[in-house]
């Protein structure tokens, strides 16, 4: 923050402290005459009801005075008033750095026994996966789901099909390092919108074998062998994804083949390796290879 935008912050901020308590003060002390009370008298709406401007009652008035001073004292204390870090020395930064040192003492030693042993054993220890299970939530069910069943997009962690290889050790690779798929727009090479349809149809009998005999089959030999391989099973070193089985990550409805086609595809799996560190990603790795392997 510029200094200038800083004390803009701190004079409006304490101008509206100021303005606050006086606007409170100066009400309090509205007390009506014998005059204005005898004329409001004279001014009765509903058999009952007279205007008469009469002060706050006490409880209230150092309610109000309370919470302004209050309001003060915290912005004493507290970063709140432009670049002003307050005489209590606390930061937002300094919390979170404490409170994850602190879980860190307590849970560490856990999740480093745990880590100590080999994943066949994580996969059927109950209490590792009780770990496992949370840090899923905390981590992954944004994404994959609650049931870790995926959406579009977001890959089922409970069936077999794997884009980067589902072994214990490919899955810990992809929590660490993070994955990121890109599938090109093939639009223009393609040779537009009969090129792309014809794709489309082609890719959605690829489970029933290729047709050599179809206007799409050249193309796909020269654009998408050296991913999705010359027979259509993927290749998981570079996440192509199988065209020959019935799990589709975007979806294998015409629609959705014709989209991936012409505006191309950006997977991102995020890497959570500084975020959680190596012991909490090989209990989370065995926790979703015993999803897929019960």
């Amino acid at each position: 923050m510029s200094n200038a935008w800083s004390w803009y912050v701190i004079i409006g901020t304490v101008a509206t402290l100021v303005a606050c308590f006086w606007v409170v003060t100066y009400a309090n002390k509205q007390r009506a005459s014998k005059e204005e009370i005898a004329e409001s008298e004279a001014h009765v709406w509903d058999e009952d009801i007279r205007e008469l401007n009469n002060p706050l009652p006490m409880w209230w008035f150092w309610l109000f005075i309370l919470t302004v001073i209050w309001s003060a004292l915290y912005l004493v204390w507290y970063p709140g008033m432009g670049d002003f870090e307050g005489v209590g020395d606390w930061s937002q930064e300094q919390q979170y750095e404490a409170e994850v040192a602190a879980a860190e003492a307590e849970y560490g030693p856990m999740f480093a026994a745990f880590a100590e042993q080999d994943f066949a054993d994580l996969a059927r220890d109950p209490a590792a996966l009780g770990v496992g299970a949370s840090l899923y939530a905390n981590y992954c069910s944004q994404c994959h789901g609650s049931t870790a069943m995926g959406a579009r997009g977001f890959p089922n962690l409970t069936d077999d099909d794997w884009l980067y290889g589902g072994s214990p050790q490919q899955i810990e690779q992809s929590i660490l390092n993070g994955r990121s798929g890109v599938m090109p727009a093939l639009g223009a090479a393609l040779g537009g919108d009969q090129g792309v349809d014809e794709m489309v149809s082609y890719v959605q009998s690829m489970q029933d074998g290729l047709d050599q005999d179809s206007p799409a089959h050249a193309r796909y030999m020269t654009l998408c062998v050296a991913c999705h391989g010359p027979t259509g099973t993927g290749n998981q070193v570079l996440g192509a994804p199988s065209l020959v089985d019935d799990t589709w990550l975007y979806g294998s409805s015409p629609q959705a083949i014709r989209k991936t086609l012409l505006e191309g595809r950006n997977g991102v799996m995020p890497a959570h390796g500084d975020l959680i560190g190596a012991d909490r990603a090989r209990i989370l790795a065995a926790y979703v290879y015993s999803l897929s392997n019960p």
